[in-house]
This record gives structure tokens, C-alpha cells and sequence, in this order.
């Protein structure tokens, strides 16, 4: 009778260890599944809380060049101006570097009728960029690809 007790005692220990093993290996096999998708979580929220980088802007420096303007009753007047042209993409800005004569003599031919007095205020220099940008909008070659050009931007401006 000792001995079917003792085995009784024996099955009823060895079951209760299976089973405290299984809650073990259930809890520890739980815990890693959350810790893992916790932190794919918060690589996730890292990667969006992460600002994209701009792209790298793409300038084409015109030379500076002096273009006499129209006369007024003080005589002849000077503008001495130096700008760069902001482009969305390297083929633009090859093209361009490539037929910088024909832009700048284009150039040359736009700035040479402009009004001096009109010239000096911000609204003159944002009137001839706008200008300057549809006058590059017309093809310098045929065939020609698309200018991407975004903006001209003065560096240099001398009404004298």
C-alpha cells in the first residue's frame, strides 16, 4: 500500500513539474514575443519621428556681368549683377553649364532693357527673376530637355 502511494506521490510531483515547466516556458516564451514586437515597435516610431533629409540642392552660378540700362535724365546707369540658379536635377545643370554663352548673352539681352527706378525695389528684382525664369522656359537647342529650373536667386545687385 506504501509503495501505490508512493507512486501515486511519485506521478502527482512529476506531473506538477511538467506543468510548473510548461507555465515557465509559456511565461519566458510570452515575455520574449512582447519585448520583440516592443521594439520593432519603437524602431518603427524611431524611424518615423525621424525627419527625412532634404535633397542636396543643385546651384548653377552665372558670372557676374555689368549691362548698361536704359538712360535716365542723370545719364547712362549700371547694373552689376551676379546670380545663381537653383535647379531640381543634375541634367538641368549640365545643360545649362554646357550653353552658359547662350544664357548668359540671353541674359544680357533681357537686363539691357530693364528700367533702372524699377530695378532698386523688391518687387522690380522679383518682377525681372520671374523674367529671367520664362525667358530660360524658351528653348536655347533643338532638341532640348526639360529645364527644371526652381528659382534665380541675385547674389550680386548693383543699380548704379
Amino acid at each position: 500500500m506504501r509503495q501505490a502511494q508512493a507512486r501515486q506521490t511519485g506521478s502527482a510531483r512529476i506531473i506538477v513539474l511538467v506543468v510548473l515547466l510548461l507555465i515557465i516556458v509559456a511565461t519566458l516564451a510570452g515575455g520574449g514575443a512582447w519585448l520583440l514586437t516592443g521594439q520593432q515597435g519603437a524602431r518603427a516610431a524611431t524611424a518615423k519621428a525621424k525627419p527625412a533629409m532634404p535633397a542636396t540642392p543643385i546651384f548653377v552660378k552665372v558670372a557676374p556681368f555689368t549691362v548698361n540700362l536704359d538712360s535716365d535724365a542723370c545719364g547712362p546707369v549700371l547694373l552689376y549683377t551676379g546670380m545663381t540658379l537653383k535647379v531640381a536635377d543634375s541634367d538641368t545643370a549640365a545643360f545649362l553649364n554646357e550653353h552658359m554663352p547662350q544664357v548668359r548673352s540671353r541674359l544680357l539681352m533681357l537686363l539691357s532693357g530693364q528700367d533702372a527706378r524699377e530695378l532698386i525695389s523688391p518687387q522690380g528684382k522679383q518682377t525681372l527673376a520671374d523674367s529671367i525664369l520664362e525667358m530660360l522656359s524658351t528653348r536655347l537647342t533643338d532638341p532640348q530637355p526639360t529645364l527644371a529650373i526652381d528659382e534665380v536667386l541675385f547674389t550680386e545687385f548693383i543699380v548704379q
